[in-house]
């Protein structure tokens, strides 16, 4: 009998130290981070900080939000480290799911065992999004745990509503990543196209916010799309929710695609 998806069985298995490395992480910027906002938020001091700080880098670091536990949650662990390590995370699994495996030779293996190359690349593509949605979920559970002992007051709807949106942001850069690899065959091509959507659309996000004449940037921005209102404070955009994760889902057909058409190994 021959098991249902076998690629993406092992593929999610075999991942699972990274799984838990990354959630770790997660966990140590949750920790770090949104218990401290009793002490901070709302104070006149942190206020008084705010106001010191260049207008400019107040608006890039969203740092003009986080008077409030909604804002502070969105702009230090959503919208700051927490995207950081999603992001590094989704794109080194997107690179390495064709591209570091055809750079390695294994690919060629996984293929001459009778695996088509659209089943190599949509089971890898599922796993990558079941690892995100894993952490994502993970991410939420934390908040959620220290909403009230933090003092945040984060409404549980908005809550699920980031997170959607922070795993879409990040399979955005994952499924980029799996999608170069797929079309060059080479793992290093993932990891820049990959970081290329995560990195762009902050600075997109950052520059877009300084000045009325560069807001068309915002358009170009995945960060913005996601973050745009605060959605740990003012709740989820679904319509960006379904266009990043429509946009994932292009990447993936494109990649099966660009894999069935070309040589693997040349």
């Amino acid at each position: 009998m021959k098991t249902a998806l076998p690629l993406f069985r092992r593929s999610f298995v075999d991942s699972w130290r990274s799984t838990l490395a990354w959630a770790a992480g997660l966990a140590g910027a949750c920790f770090l981070y949104l218990p401290l906002y009793p002490s901070i938020g709302g104070s006149a001091q942190m206020q008084d900080m705010i106001d010191a700080l260049p207008a400019e880098m107040t608006k890039a670091l969203n740092y003009d939000q986080i008077a409030t536990g909604p804002g502070y949650t969105q702009a230090t662990l959503y919208g700051l480290l927490g995207f950081l390590l999603m992001t590094i995370a989704s794109v080194a699994w997107g690179a390495a799911a064709v591209g570091g495996d055809e750079e390695s030779g294994q690919l060629e293996l996984t293929l001459a065992h009778g695996v088509r190359r659209v089943q190599v690349v949509l089971e890898r593509a599922l796993a990558l999004a079941l690892r995100i949605v894993v952490l994502s979920a993970w991410v939420f559970l934390l908040v959620w745990f220290l909403n009230e002992p933090s003092q945040l007051g984060i409404k549980m709807e908005n809550l699920f509503g980031a997170s959607v949106l922070f795993a879409g942001l990040a399979l955005l850069s994952g499924t980029a990543a799996l999608c170069a690899g797929a079309v060059t065959g080479r793992k290093t091509d993932g990891i820049a196209a990959g970081a290329a959507v995560g990195v762009l659309g902050y600075v997109f996000n950052a520059v877009g916010r300084q000045s009325e004449d560069v807001e068309w940037l915002l358009n170009l921005s995945p960060y913005h799309w996601a973050y745009g209102n605060s959605p740990v404070a003012s709740g989820a955009d679904w319509s960006a929710a379904g266009w990043l994760w429509a946009l994932s889902a292009a990447l993936v057909v494109l990649a099966a695609a660009a894999l069935e058409r070309r040589d693997v190994g040349a």
